[in-house]
């Protein structure tokens, strides 16, 4: 119970904004439950807005907070993503399988699915399959990294036509993410679903059970150990006052993009903790990065 708690909390700091500003009308159509895939006779869906005049190029918005997503965060969610709709970004906000029942490895397949269903279906989107972005925050933001550096055509021969398209993305931007779970705050620290994240053991599954595979599994789901120089432009918006999620995790992680040559930048939120209430201006700076990394302005 505390678990699913703390899950909730931190949807809600990461996308609350019912504190915000009220916003001028924006024109936009929403097509909602879109299917993007199904796994054990569970709908896998996505809700897509499209502006009025969109830009051809498309953005995929990561439901998900404690590794916990559900449609009903998106309600909240059409004033969150105005910076980018008013820039003409065509926004797939993509709701993944949740923990406790699934954990992060198969949540990390879900958000592969989403991007190749994307890719896929590009030409009815009106979007450029060659030119995908991704955000979020948090757990969100962790899964954005992990398309960021892991997004590939998947090997052999699929039989679902979509699952031949590639997962890769790129542009990266996103708020606090979990990068390296191995050195969670300062270096050696544990935090694959203990420390810090104990109450989000559930997804982290019964690999966290185990000191060995423990440590396995923290560098397969740490997106620090998968920086290349291919890594897409990314961007990392974090409050140095966080608690939930340290600082040190952005600025490694950018730092270790720099050293290979890839680019990357971290805005640091003086005072911020982990979600702030007038956190919507920062997606203004996301729709900048998007304009001048995925659309070339």
């Amino acid at each position: 119970m505390k678990a699913r708690y703390l899950v909730l909390l931190a949807l809600s700091l990461v996308f609350a904004c019912d504190s915000w500003g009220q916003t001028n009308e924006l024109e936009f159509t929403r097509a909602e439950d879109v299917i993007y895939g199904r796994k054990f006779g569970t709908a896998l869906t996505m809700d897509v807005f499209t502006p009025s005049k969109p830009n051809g190029y498309g953005v995929v918005w990561v439901v998900s907070g404690g590794w916990f997503s559900a449609r009903e965060a998106i309600q909240k969610r059409d004033r969150f993503i105005t910076p980018l709709l008013e820039r003409g970004y065509t926004v797939f906000a993509v709701v993944h399988g949740s923990q406790p029942k699934f954990t992060i490895p198969e949540i990390t397949e879900d958000m592969h699915r989403s991007v190749r269903f994307i890719r896929h279906n590009a030409k009815t989107y009106g979007i450029k399959p060659d030119k995908i972005g991704v955000a979020g925050g948090s757990a969100g933001g962790h899964l954005s990294l992990t398309l960021g550096t892991q997004g590939a055509i998947r090997l052999g021969e699929a039989k679902d036509a979509v699952d031949r398209d590639s997962s890769a993305v790129q542009a990266v931007a996103c708020f606090f993410p979990p990068t390296d779970f191995l050195n969670y705050g300062k270096p050696g620290e544990d935090g694959t679903g203990v420390g810090i994240l104990k109450n989000f053991k559930p997804a982290f599954g019964p690999r966290a059970d185990d000191p060995e595979d423990r440590k396995a599994l923290g560098k397969e789901i740490s997106p620090i150990y998968f920086v290349t120089s291919d890594l897409p432009p990314t961007l990392i918006v974090h409050g140095d006052a966080d608690k939930l999620v340290p600082i040190q995790q952005a600025e490694t992680f950018v730092q270790r993009a720099k050293e290979v040559g890839a680019t990357a930048k971290l805005i640091i939120r003086e005072g911020k903790g982990h979600g702030w209430p007038d956190i919507q201006p920062d997606m203004k700076a996301f729709a900048d990065w998007f304009d001048k990394h995925l659309r070339g302005e």
